[in-house]
């Protein structure tokens, strides 16, 4: 399943600071129809993403009802991302087996 979807970067602060681009709605029930068969537990859905030139592997973790897409330092700061920024996410959901 590949998706497309431009989104705001947010800022989670925890332990230690977090940064996310949550799923739109829409594009979360696509994902939700597939999620039991690439699921590995707690509900996180392995996928591929790209924002920008910057490609990487990250899992979408279970949120109000929907899916937040974790953005790593590795990927924010060549792209020179911080939170507020909108993006535009390319994903495909990698299913297992």
């Amino acid at each position: 399943m590949h998706i497309v979807f431009d989104g705001r970067m947010v800022e989670w602060r925890g332990p230690a600071p977090f940064y996310f681009v949550p799923v739109p709605e829409d594009q979360a029930a696509d994902v939700q129809q597939v999620a039991a068969m690439a699921t590995y537990g707690w509900g996180v859905v392995p996928v591929e993403a790209r924002i920008g030139e910057v490609t990487f592997e990250t899992s979408l973790f279970p949120r109000e009802g929907g899916y937040w897409l974790p953005v790593k330092s590795a990927v924010r700061t060549p792209l020179g991302l911080a939170a507020g920024d909108e993006v535009t996410v390319e994903m495909t959901v990698r299913l297992q087996g």
